[in-house]
Parts: structure tokens; sequence; C-alpha cells
């Protein structure tokens, strides 16, 4: 049988022209959205208005609401409101909070310690290279990293999550339903199966521009910290850092080239004050305490002298060096981030690694 409460949050969340300024005003007068619109319209209006409120009563949204509450149904499906145990804790502490989330996949990573990566559509080879071994290392040691699914730097986050322990959560500026951009078609489906594809917005709703800063907020609401991979002047990735900052989040930037229009962004970060960050490390110590109990493995340099051994000079994989080596993915993992970033290993195409001279 339908949810009579959930019916009645649905409804009210997709009322026209209610914010959610407006709706928790009316949860803090009334209580739940059932008590609510059982108030009747002169109670509702001195509340939020008259328009409003006749809005509210004329238009119940009967098609939407069953349609949601049908979604809901199937398996993998959920609806989380303000009211639920489920909803994730972190987003009660930002000054904005959806009224409710819909979620295609996993809802329990909603509660756990999570990471944004952020950064540009148009990334560097580098870049990807970068955001997918940073998110490898971080999902490894049981972070939850969290991006925006957009082409470039947010894919390659979701692709390196989805290879650890931590997984991904992918925060969508359209309906959770709807597959933006095409591209991201394939990942979209396996962040849904292994991860969760979360969005405030009703069902159906199509990608456009408005949604994206909103979308953002919650990027960096759901996380501990964001990390900008690569990002230009004029770059959404700098509103996620702002917002972060805002409510209390730490920034993170990895620095780049002084030539690259791609490091400006970040620069701009870390002269403002955003933690420059050269390995997964040093981020996994500034989150201290607040980060899960397990760490990137750190490795001396004769056991990353015996690893570059095991590489050789022909290019490998991290399964390849694992059967080498005798070293587990995640310690592998670790090991060629950091000597990717002492230059000492170069990643390639098909998550493959190269020694270098």
């Amino acid at each position: 049988m339908p949810d009579p409460e959930l019916a009645a949050w649905l409804r009210l969340t997709l009322a026209p022209g209610l914010g959610g300024q407006a709706l928790r005003k009316l949860l803090s007068e009334f209580g739940l959205p059932s008590q609510a619109l059982g108030a009747g319209r002169a109670a509702l209006a001195r509340s939020v208005g008259e328009a409003l409120a006749g809005r509210i009563i004329a238009d119940d949204q009967a098609a939407a609401v069953a349609a949601a509450l049908r979604w809901a149904d199937a398996p993998g499906h959920a609806i989380i409101t303000l009211a639920d145990r489920e909803y994730p804790p972190r987003l009660l502490e930002i000054a904005d909070p959806p009224g409710l989330l819909y979620v295609d996949g996993r809802t329990a990573l909603l509660a756990r310690t999570s990471l944004a990566i952020v950064g540009s559509r148009n990334a560097t080879p580098q870049g990807i290279a970068n955001a997918t071994s940073f998110a490898r290392a971080f999902s490894e040691a049981g972070l939850t990293i969290v991006s925006g699914l957009a082409l470039g730097i947010d894919a390659a986050a979701h692709r390196g999550a989805l290879e650890g322990d931590g997984s991904t959560i992918a925060v969508l500026g359209s309906g959770v339903d709807v597959v933006y951009p095409p591209r991201n078609a394939d990942l979209h489906r396996a962040i849904a199966e292994r991860g969760a594809a979360v969005s405030e917005f009703p069902l159906g709703t199509p990608a456009i521009g408005g949604n994206f800063p909103r979308r953002n907020r919650l990027i960096s609401g759901l996380a501990r910290g964001v990390l900008v991979v690569e990002a230009a002047l004029a770059s959404g990735s700098l509103i996620t850092a702002r917002l972060a900052a805002e409510q209390g989040r730490d920034v993170f930037a990895i620095p780049g080239s002084i030539h690259s229009p791609l490091s400006k962004g970040c620069h701009v970060l870390i002269k403002d004050g955003a933690k420059l960050v050269e390995s997964a490390q040093d981020v996994l110590g500034e989150l201290g305490s607040l980060a899960p109990a397990r760490t990137v493995a750190q490795s001396s340099p004769e056991v990353a002298h015996e690893l570059l051994e095991h590489l050789g000079y022909d290019p490998c994989n991290v399964d390849t060096l694992c059967q080498r080596s005798g070293l587990t993915p995640g310690t592998v993992s670790a090991m060629l981030l950091q000597l990717e970033l002492d230059g000492r290993v170069a990643s390639l195409p098909g998550g493959r690694y190269q020694r270098i001279a």
C-alpha cells in the first residue's frame, strides 16, 4: 500500500513555487506535511501567502506523486525525507537542506564519511589520471567519494572510487532517472548498481543550467571536505569549493603548471587558504579522526623500489602487479599513486602504468 506520509511529502515538495525556505517554514509551524496539508488554505496563507497557499491546495500533483511512489517501490530505489532516520546527517548541517532525496542505489553510503572530488569537464590527461588515482586511494582507505557525474574530473573520480571499498555517490543536476550527460550512461548505471545516484529534483527533471549550482551545495554538503583537481578561473568547481568553505568543510587543491589555464583555479584556492595536496595522505592527515580507521598504505623506499622492479619498463595493470608482488590491490594502488606524484611512474589509458626512466 502507498505510504500516505510519503505521499504528503511528495505533494508538498512538488507544489509549484514552494522553495526550501517556505517548506521549512511550513514544517516548523505545522509539523509533518500531512498536518500542513490538512490545516486548510487560510492557515497555509498565514504562513506562506495567499497565492502559494492557493497553489498548494489546488494542485495536488496526483499523477507525479503516484509515479514517484511507483518508482520508490522498485528494488534499489528510495525516497528519503527530512523526517527519516536515513537522511544524510551532514546535510542537516547546511543552510538549505533538501526536503527529500531520490536515491538510486545504496542508501547506507549517505551516512558514511565522504570526500568530494571535483574539477574541470575539459580536464587534461594528467588531471584525469590524478582524479582516478586519488579517488581509488581514498576509496581503498574507506572514504566514499562524492562528485557530480559530469564529464572530465567528476567521471574519473567516480570510476576510481568504484574500484575501492568506499564506493561513490553521484549528485545529479537532473532527476535521478535522467541520464546526463548521455556519454556517462554506463557510468551512471554502474554507480546505481554499486554506489548511489542522488537528486533532490523530481523524477524526469531535465539537466538545465540553473540546477547545477543547487546540486553543488549538496556535493560539498555531503562531504567532510572537497578536493579540487583541476579548475579554470571561471569554474563550477570553484563554486563548490566556496560553498564547502561556507559550510565549514575543508577545501583541498592540487597545484599544477603555472602555464596551464586549468591550474589557475586551484592556485587561487591555495592562495585563499585551501590546503595544497601532493599525496592522498595529505588529505587523510587533515581529516584526522573524522576519517575511517583504515589509511592508505605507506611504503618505504625499499618496498617502492621493489614495486618498480616488478613493474619493469613495459606497461601493466594493477592486477598484474599484485600477482607479481604478492601485495593487495589497495597497497599497490596507494604505492603507484605516490610513485606517480614523485614522477617515477606514469598512468596510461586502460588502467595501466609505466615506469619512467
